[in-house]
Parts: structure tokens; C-alpha cells; sequence
């Protein structure tokens, strides 16, 4: 059977996808670029706060089997990551 960890992770990433899919037709939907923009600046707000909480949700479930540092080095590998999307 699955870890409660994997199971978070995956269920977290289909709801997200569900997400993107529902944007999709959304935008299909209304047919006009600005409203299209709205739709989609709400998406990249989801995106980030996806990647952190599969991270954490991650990092919980292998905390015990890793050292501090170890998590320290992801952490600041998402950072930079966050930080490069953001500029």
C-alpha cells in the first residue's frame, strides 16, 4: 500500500491539475483576452502554493530518514526557485 505521504502528494497534484483543466475550458468559455488574463493570473497563484505544500508534504513523510541539513538544502532549493519565478 501507499504511504500517507505519497497519497497526499498525488491527491494534491491531481486536484491541481483538475485546476488547470477547469481554467482551460474557462477561458475557451468566456472568449475575451482580458478575462482570459484574470483566469490565468489566478493560476499562477496555485502553482507555488502547490510546489511548497507537495514539498512539505514530502518532506514530513522522509523527515525521520534524513538529516536537518539534508531538508535545509531543499528548502533553499525551492527558494531559489520561487524566487527565480518571481523576478
Amino acid at each position: 500500500m501507499w504511504e500517507k505521504a505519497i497519497m497526499g502528494m498525488a491527491a494534491l497534484r491531481v486536484f491541481s491539475g483538475s485546476l488547470e483543466i477547469l481554467a482551460a475550458l474557462l477561458i475557451l468559455k468566456v472568449n475575451q483576452v482580458e478575462k482570459a488574463l484574470l483566469i490565468n493570473s489566478g493560476l499562477a497563484i496555485v502553482g507555488p502554493l502547490v510546489l511548497l505544500t507537495s514539498t512539505a508534504i514530502g518532506l514530513i513523510g522522509i523527515s525521520d530518514r534524513i538529516s536537518f541539513a539534508k531538508i535545509a538544502w531543499i528548502m533553499l532549493g525551492i527558494s531559489c526557485i520561487l524566487i527565480g519565478v518571481r523576478k
